[in-house]
């Protein structure tokens, strides 16, 4: 299979349609953004080609090794996947209706086991679920639905503040509690102010003490509640 590596249109292989998607249909599959899916195809993540009328068609056991590759298993037919808020329905309901849930997005080791270590003396009910790119962070939202989305600035594939954008297109983020974490001082966050606006940032020299701050009202509400008496 070659893999679509410019914007040449190639001769498609000769699959079943049942066999590809195309790029709205894997971004929905992924639960991520169309121009994430994009990304992947340019990288060579995603096996796919181009119609000649310029359109993308991606291979669709591409797609299921990709999610294989992280642990989320082969995507739902599409027929199952009717709409965007029925996907979202289905992992809800797929999922312990209480459970408190925290995505952490963060290439540092040292971080990735900082926050752990927080969230299992903090908050020990809650579960954390670790990423440490922007693409498969994106995947792992789309599936998690989280209370809470921590994401560093700068992460390897797309940065944070991009990503950030990415799912504010995305209806269900309003429900998530987002948070910020960067090494990077006040100044060196300039070029990403578009994404931070009304954005909780802690500067990660400040993590253990700031972050369960920011996460007891989501993580502890009946505690949050009661300490303000």
């Amino acid at each position: 299979m070659e893999r679509m590596s410019s914007l040449d249109a190639l001769n498609p292989p000769a699959l079943p349609s049942d066999d590809f998607t195309t790029t709205f249909e894997t971004a929905r599959l992924l639960g991520m953004s169309v121009r994430a899916v994009q990304q992947m195809v340019d990288r060579g993540d995603l096996e796919a080609w181009k119609t000649p009328g310029g359109h993308r068609r991606i291979v669709r056991a591409s797609v299921d090794r990709w999610r294989n590759s992280r642990g989320a298993g082969p995507a739902a037919p599409l027929s199952a996947t009717v709409s965007a808020d029925d996907a979202a329905a289905l992992h809800h309901a797929d999922r312990a209706p209480h459970a408190q849930r925290v995505l952490l997005i963060d290439d540092s080791i040292h971080f990735q086991k900082l926050v752990s270590l927080l969230m299992r003396q903090r908050f020990p009910d809650a579960e954390l679920h670790v990423a440490d790119d922007g693409i498969s962070g994106l995947a792992l939202y789309g599936r998690l639905q989280p209370q809470v989305l921590i994401v560093d600035i700068l992460l390897p594939g797309i940065d944070g503040a991009t990503l950030i954008t990415s799912l504010r297109s995305h209806p269900q983020f309003a429900r998530s509690h987002l948070v910020v974490v960067t090494s990077l001082d006040a100044a060196q966050r300039a070029p990403y102010a578009f994404a931070l606006e009304q954005v909780p940032v802690i500067h990660k020299p400040d993590l253990v003490t700031e972050l369960p701050r920011q996460l007891t009202p989501w993580l502890l509400p009946e505690s949050a509640a009661t300490d303000g008496r």
